[in-house]
């Protein structure tokens, strides 16, 4: 297998005259944009590189139907992107349009909207620099090990990445964030990984399998699709594209097992998550249904290729390159049966005479849009990599980080939370037992849960000074099945942003960053450390609810609910109103028994609980919440 090394003189010259900067991004997805965003407006330089000439990851590759429970659940980077778009809808269409009412509160949009107001986020900050198709080739680093296996500590230095015209650059930065989906930045320098999943005994998981194995999540295209006449275009047959492969599928048309095609119920074949605005329709894969766009097992080989990670075993120092070229078939070979595959379903259903005219005429009725993927035949160039590498992080978060606090509605307590997410473990399989038309995902699960803190531990490579990973992020399975959702990506991007511009200040290691200072920053900013259904973002007492809710002041108000993970009511689709049993309820009455609790949590604080206010019957929670705020060490 060609291994991609620089000569070495060529090498020593490119280290002599490397690029320097504060902080390396390596992935512009809504992760890496969030972090560099936030690590520019704390003052760094910061170097933004995208592999692929689109940033935006899937938010702008057909994820347009955002994966959240709850609108109190939103914060931070994604909220401010919410925010963005919605403003977007509401000036170009109008307040009261039927746009507006789409975009679902921001949360909802055109891939095509989303890539502009990411392009925008990234523009607004100066101390920026992106570079597009620059794809990574290798990382030198440094450590106080002997070389022969893990160190100690240990630190990137210098990346090596080639751009689009074969160029070789070299850059050397304090701090790196890998936020690819696939970890390829953390793998290249040799941080411990996991791939696949564990038995369920080695962290006590109930959703995990008896035994560990290599499986992955499955993946699938987001395609974005339409019934607009004047905005549609036809679906073409794909590249390989065999009719055989599909005409099992006619005998579940024929014996009504199948009631359609696009739909969101698992009678039907293809799950149309919208409207979006403008006609437009997120494609997904139908959960628990009888046919599947997602492929499990046929991604087995993306996240390291054919042969596994390509990197080698190196001596201290020396640099760590990838068999891009191997892993690139890999990945494209992936890439291209998933396109023949789910795009190829659609084309069979709409062109096969065979098919009865009922779901060929439905089918007829939808086309990609003529106005989105301009420069890729309407198609995403990003597959929806659900699941890769996993960084050996600093802490490992799984299922029972998901688990409600004993008696509690709310889950365990993180006090070093950096993040929150309020939408449970889900996987759409890792394996598929019998036919493809009418056989069933392995593997598969959705469970409720209240919603959870993310502590910093997640971020950080283990015995690394200065790497981060926001993607493939440190977790179990199953844990990794909760994180997985762009909007906790880009609360977890933020948060490691900042977390490198405290240690950079410092002159510090990650692993030494002030968390309350890291938390003080996000709050500042509207992220959420804790699920407040009640204060949010904006709210004047929103960081002082925050704090005192990360120090555990707000475990314990409700009791843990007959149902576990019980949600509000219905909005639609897979979005309810706020989870119950976690309101702050500020205006309510400290009464004595909650006024004795939280003044021995004070005290634990260092403040002095002797000139904060009693509970006397018309002190409420909030007046005695914000003295204690204002009394706190600075």
């Amino acid at each position: 297998m060609r291994r991609f090394l620089l000569p070495l003189l060529l090498l020593l010259a490119t280290v002599l005259h490397a690029q320097e900067f504060d902080i390396l991004v390596y992935g512009a997805t809504p992760s890496g944009i969030a972090t560099a965003i936030a690590a520019a407006r704390d003052g760094e330089r910061v170097l933004l590189i995208e592999p692929s000439r689109r940033i935006g990851g899937m938010m702008t590759n057909g994820l347009s139907h955002t994966d959240f429970r709850t609108l109190e659940g939103l914060n931070g980077s994604f909220l401010d992107f919410a925010h963005r778009v919605e403003a977007y809808y509401r000036e170009t269409y109008g307040a009261d349009s039927q746009q507006v009412r789409d975009c679902f509160h921001g949360t909802q949009f055109e891939p095509k909207v989303a890539l502009s107001i990411f392009e925008k986020m990234i523009a607004e900050q100066p101390k920026i620099t992106l570079r597009t198709e620059w794809v990574l080739d290798g990382v030198k680093n440094s450590s106080n090990g002997d070389g022969e296996g893990p160190a100690t500590s240990r630190a990137v230095e210098i990346a090596l990445l080639v751009d689009g015209d074969a160029q070789y650059h070299s850059v050397a930065a304090y701090y790196f964030v890998d936020a690819t989906y696939e970890g390829d930045l953390m793998a290249c320098a040799r941080a411990a990984y996991h791939v696949g999943r564990e038995a369920g005994n080695q962290y006590g998981e109930s959703l995990a399998p008896d035994e560990a194995d290599d499986q992955l999540q499955a993946y699938n295209f987001r395609l974005c699709m339409t019934r607009d006449p004047k905005n549609r275009v036809p679906v073409e047959e794909p590249p390989g594209y065999l009719r055989a492969g599909f005409v099992d599928l006619l005998a579940l048309l024929l014996d009504g097992r199948i009631h359609g095609v696009f739909s969101t119920k698992p009678t039907e074949l293809i799950k149309a998550q919208g409207p979006l605005p403008n006609g437009k329709y997120d494609i997904n894969d139908m959960s628990k249904g009888l046919v599947r766009l997602s492929l499990p097992g046929g991604n087995d080989d993306w996240p390291e290729g054919e042969s596994g990670f390509a990197a080698r075993v190196v001596q201290h120092g020396a640099v760590a390159p990838f068999s891009r070229t191997g892993l690139r078939q890999s990945r494209d070979r992936v890439f291209d049966e998933h396109l023949r595959w789910d795009v190829g379903l659609i084309y069979f259903l709409q062109n096969d005479s065979a098919v009865p005219a009922k779901f060929r005429d439905e089918a007829r009725e939808w086309g990609f849009c003529k106005d989105e993927f301009t420069d890729s035949n309407h198609l995403p160039m990003q597959l929806y990599v659900r699941e890769g590498r996993r960084v050996v992080g600093e802490y490992i978060f799984t299922e029972k980080d998901t688990d409600c606090a004993p008696n509690d509605a709310r889950a365990v307590l993180h006090t070093d939370a950096i993040a929150m997410g309020d939408y449970g473990p889900n996987c759409h399989g890792t394996s598929h037992e019998g036919s493809r038309f009418g056989g069933k995902h392995e593997g598969e699960f959705y469970k409720m849960v209240a919603p959870y803190q993310i502590p910093y531990g997640v971020l950080i490579a283990k015995g690394f000074e200065n790497l981060l990973v926001t993607n493939a992020v440190s977790a179990s399975h199953v844990g990794f099945c909760a994180l997985r959702l762009e909007p906790i990506w880009m609360s977890l991007g933020e948060a490691a942003g900042h977390a490198a511009h405290l240690a950079r200040r410092k002159h510090g290691i990650l692993q030494t960053v002030s968390v309350p200072k890291l938390q003080d920053l996000l709050h500042a900013e509207g992220g959420s450390t804790i699920y407040v259904s009640d204060v949010l973002p904006g709210n004047s007492d929103f960081t002082a609810v925050q704090w005192w809710g990360t120090a555990g002041g707000l475990h314990g108000l409700a009791p843990t609910p007959a149902t576990l993970g019980e949600r509000g009511k219905n909005i639609f689709s897979q979005y309810y109103e706020a989870f119950p049993g976690h309101a702050a309820e500020l205006s309510k009455p400290l009464d004595p028994a909650l006024a004795e609790r939280w003044e021995k949590l004070a005290s634990s604080l260092n403040i002095d609980v002797a000139g904060l206010p009693k509970a006397d019957g018309k002190t409420t929670r909030g007046a005695w919440l914000r003295a204690a705020w204002a009394a706190r060490p600075s």
